[in-house]
């Protein structure tokens, strides 16, 4: 890489590869989760990780490429994660609170992902580019807050009261 038009494909084709393998991984997720309104997030974010690899495919054209995936191992080690914990969850509890975590991880790498992106699409010129990174962002950032109410709805309270039969506090949820 000589300029930041080359980091920035080689950081698109990162991302690339990223969201093809979260397309994977998001149906085994939603067959893991026992929440049924953590299934129902998972399974929408599917639907709108389709569209990030459409938006992806799209800036790979206005740079005159094709799309090309290569392998981005912080990703591949955060599912490594997720499929660990999910072999190690002994609750449904436990497994739904440890798959929220396992994919807010993802969430926030993607994040930090499509804001650099997007910023160096801006610098480099290539204000399509520039929005169609803003809206994929914009996704990222609202699955972010679904799942983390989510969690704190009530996930993580049962997590924590996992196995011993009480609640010790009320749902916060109405």
């Amino acid at each position: 890489m000589q300029n930041l038009k080359d980091l920035f494909e080689d950081t698109l084709q990162d991302v690339y590869w990223a969201e093809k393998t979260i397309l994977k991984a998001l149906p085994k997720m939603a067959e893991k989760a026992t929440d049924e309104e953590l299934k129902a997030a998972f399974k929408s974010h599917l639907t709108e990780t389709e569209g990030h690899v459409k938006r992806l495919e799209q800036v790979f054209k206005i740079l005159g490429e094709p799309p090309n995936a290569k392998k981005c191992y912080a990703t591949e080690g955060l599912f490594k994660e997720a499929e660990e914990l999910m072999s190690q969850a002994k609750t449904p509890e436990v497994m739904d609170a440890g798959l929220i975590s396992s994919a807010q991880a993802v969430e926030h790498y993607e994040i930090a992902r499509y804001g650099t992106l997007r910023t160096w699409a801006e610098e480099l010129g290539m204000t399509d580019a520039a929005e169609l990174l803003q809206e994929s962002l914009d996704e990222e950032h609202a699955c972010n807050d679904t799942l983390t109410s989510i969690a704190t709805g009530e996930v993580n309270i049962a997590a924590e009261d996992a196995g011993d039969g009480n609640r010790k506090r009320p749902s916060r949820r109405t």
